[in-house]
């Protein structure tokens, strides 16, 4: 149809937006056992979605998990070579003035975010409007798709704890706070279609006392991350000339940006599921943001500003686990190693380099 010849050995063929049509996705089965010798790739959004009411090729098909753009990507789209390659190395002391360029990248990420499409626009024009709209456009993508899937899961549901959990970043998640007028039943399902779809990521707490980290992992308590920050910044609606003007960049949107920007990092740097811990006492409660896991150590890691005197939880969670090897915190003040503490605070823009599983 296409006067297009498919030369087996020599031609790729490439499926986008395959979830459009399930019965291709059927149909992969039959390239592997009919033509081997021809290479497909497929794409597409939501696809778990697609797949529940189909035949899938189990064993035929290899899955690559395509993130949006980390800080790193973000640098280089934007031709910021050097950039780059200071907050991939070591974390390290550096100069103010470069201190404070990353600090001022970083802040532009917040927003732009790591959505391919959304740092194109931005980089061509200069403008973060631009970004905005294709932002828009894709949640808008998102929720169109919702609704081919009934009746898996009410269309309108799927919307509001999608907008919900943007919202809640950083907070422990209860069903019941989702979304009014639907059962818990509901609110649930809705929730793990996101998370199935990864859509949202689902953050468990657990018990730092031993690896591996997910065979404590609590199925009551949780927080949940965006697939992207830019689009947190979209559904939650945060004004742009209130928040953008707020020079520390953990008060933005009450710190849940910086904490969703680590977590996002640290999602492609741990390769692997993320955890936090929480101890939820009578007397008193304690929560570390996040837990990572490096060379078969345990580092807890909190997200905020401040000295090290404030860090109660953290000094309450490396007290009560031994094998936590140290604490690390994410802030936008300079590099400093704490020995006496058992503390190191690492700027922001480290929390890839920082958190890397190797």
């Amino acid at each position: 149809m296409l006067n297009q010849k498919i030369i087996p050995g020599k031609t790729l063929l490439f499926i986008d937006e395959i979830q459009a049509c399930p019965r291709a996705i059927s149909a992969l089965r039959y390239f592997y056992e009919d033509m081997p010798q021809l290479h497909v790739i497929t794409a597409g959004s939501l696809l778990e979605f697609a797949m529940k009411d189909i035949s899938f090729p189990v064993g035929r098909v290899q899955f690559l998990s395509l993130h949006p753009l980390c800080f790193a990507e973000y640098l280089m789209a934007k031709g910021k070579e050097e950039a780059k390659k200071i907050i991939l190395s070591a974390p390290k002391e550096v100069s103010r003035s470069t201190h404070e360029l990353l600090c001022e990248e970083l802040k532009r990420y917040f927003f732009v975010g790591g959505m391919p499409e959304s740092v194109k626009a931005y980089v061509e024009t200069g403008s973060m409007q631009e970004s905005f709209e294709v932002q828009s456009e894709i949640c808008d993508t998102y929720r169109l798709d919702f609704s081919k899937y009934r009746p898996q899961a009410d269309k309108h549901c799927l919307n509001t704890v999608l907008t919900s959990v943007a919202q809640s970043v950083g907070q422990q998640i209860k069903y019941s706070r989702l979304g009014e007028g639907y059962s818990n039943p509901t609110l649930k399902k809705a929730f793990d279609l996101l998370s199935l779809a990864r859509v949202i990521t689902k953050v468990p707490s657990v018990d730092p006392s031993g690896l591996p980290l997910g065979a404590t992992a609590s199925a009551k308590i949780f927080k949940a991350l965006m697939v992207d920050i830019g689009l947190m910044r979209h559904l939650t609606g945060m004004p742009m000339d209130v928040e953008y003007h707020k020079p520390d960049l953990l008060n933005i949107y009450r710190g849940a940006m910086a904490e969703q920007y680590v977590g996002q990092e640290m999602v492609i740097s741990q390769n692997k599921d993320i955890y936090y811990w929480s101890r939820r006492a009578k007397s008193s409660s304690a929560e570390v943001d996040y837990l990572a896991v490096i060379k078969g150590k345990i580092f807890p890691i909190e997200v905020k500003s401040g000295s090290s005197g404030r860090l109660k939880s953290m000094h309450l969670c490396l007290h009560n686990y031994p094998n936590c090897r140290k604490g690390l915190v994410f802030s936008t003040r300079s590099y400093a190693d704490l020995p006496e503490q058992n503390i190191t605070f690492i700027p922001l823009y480290f929390a890839f380099s920082a958190t890397y599983a190797g």
